[in-house]
């Protein structure tokens, strides 16, 4: 028998309502979004060449604290999955942009985004991608 998780995948304005999941962001813009409450080392054993630091512990000019792989990632918080070898850089200012933009990117409301891009269907169903220094 093994170990599950029960995830589910969302591109912009298909967010599952981020509060009530736990939220990782890759930094290709990817959103994986997890409906309980799980362990980091079952997200790092289907990315072994990654690690997971949280929103809350992102400060410029400081490396990326992972996390260990027996803590919990929580309901309602913001993760990172980042490349093992972005972990000995400091996270300069424009870092922590992309990485903002990229969350607001993936969890911003489906309404909000639809409302910005109104006056034009074309832009609506365009993907960008946000390049970030690191």
């Amino acid at each position: 028998m093994g170990i599950c998780v029960s995830s589910e995948h969302a591109s912009k304005g298909e967010n599952l309502s981020w509060k009530s999941k736990v939220n990782i962001v890759e930094l290709d813009g990817k959103l994986q979004q997890l409906k309980e409450p799980t362990k980091a080392w079952l997200v790092l054993s289907q990315n072994p060449n990654s690690f997971i630091c949280s929103s809350e512990s992102m400060y410029v000019g400081s490396l990326m604290s992972p996390l260990t792989p027996n803590q919990e990632l929580q309901l309602g918080h913001i993760y990172f999955l980042v490349p093992r070898s972005k972990s000995r850089i400091p996270l300069s200012l424009e870092d922590l942009c992309a990485l903002t933009i990229k969350a607001d990117a993936v969890l911003a409301p489906s309404k909000h985004t639809h409302k910005i891009f109104k006056f034009s269907s074309r832009v609506s169903h365009k993907k960008f991608q946000v390049h970030p220094v690191l």
